[in-house]
């Protein structure tokens, strides 16, 4: 089964093609305003260079976000129209899960999306193998917090309280790893964070910080082989949080501003 992956949700704009869950090509842009003229153009060329077209793909995979608003909904967009115009399902993954992916381990993966001015988006993930061997989510809790006050101070209390409610069971002996471009800027305070069940903590390397085609497709084929896919109305955007737009429409509504 040849996959095509979409993911414009971050500053990283992500285009793979797979064979099932094997790279054949992936293709990047870090440019997070330039996603909207150069995604087409990243397919085009993911399609030549593996000699590959729209007809070949047999399932598309699309991130759904959190993350960028406008990137999310040019990927969905994006993502839509190819299927809808060769009938070619899709399955949708949340940034979060497609971050802890990237790690490829067993485990409780907590995921963290820097959402500017001190918030994140956060994502709780058990992650286990099925009788196939292939990584499947078997719980997951998404949230969107505020994880400074107004001096710039770490509200850590947040974050274990998100922590432990997600996860319930004895942590003893086991591991918590931390992944995602939030995790990079509070690295230093995660690594210390005071959780009540007795746990180890891991941070992610920095390379595994970075969304990923790849990791996308192999995700989205597992789903498929589940039964986890649709056709394209089934891909909504995931945004955990209001719009700036949203929220100072709302102040003018009430006189704030």
């Amino acid at each position: 089964m040849k996959i095509l992956a979409i993911d414009t949700s971050s500053q990283n704009a992500s285009v793979a093609i797979t064979q099932n869950q094997e790279k054949l090509i992936e293709i990047n842009n870090d440019d997070e305003k330039t996603h909207s003229q150069k995604l087409m153009p990243m397919i085009d060329e993911a399609f030549k260079k593996t000699k590959t077209s729209l007809n070949d793909i047999e399932l598309i995979v699309c991130c759904l976000g959190p993350g960028s608003f406008t990137g999310v909904r040019i990927g969905i967009a994006t993502a839509k129209a190819f299927s809808d115009s060769r009938n070619i399902p899709t399955v949708g993954i949340n940034s979060l899960e497609e971050l802890a992916y990237n790690l490829k381990k067993q485990g409780y993966i907590c995921s963290l999306i820097d959402a500017g001015h001190g918030n994140a988006y956060v994502g709780i993930f058990k992650i286990e193998k099925d009788q196939n061997g292939d990584l499947q989510t078997v719980k997951e809790d998404l949230t969107f917090l505020n994880l400074q006050n107004e001096k710039g101070e770490f509200l850590e209390e947040k974050l274990i309280k998100f922590i432990e409610k997600s996860i319930k069971e004895d942590l003893k002996e086991q591991t918590i790893y931390f992944v995602g471009n939030a995790n990079i800027a509070y690295k230093g305070i995660i690594e210390k964070l005071k959780i009540k069940n007795p746990c180890k903590i891991e941070i992610a390397d920095d390379n595994q910080n970075i969304s990923s085609g790849i990791t996308l497709a192999q995700i989205g084929y597992t789903k498929y082989k589940n039964g986890e896919y649709g056709n394209s109305s089934i891909l909504s955007p995931i945004y955990l949080r209001k719009s700036q737009a949203e929220l100072a429409l709302e102040q003018k509504s009430k006189g704030e501003i």
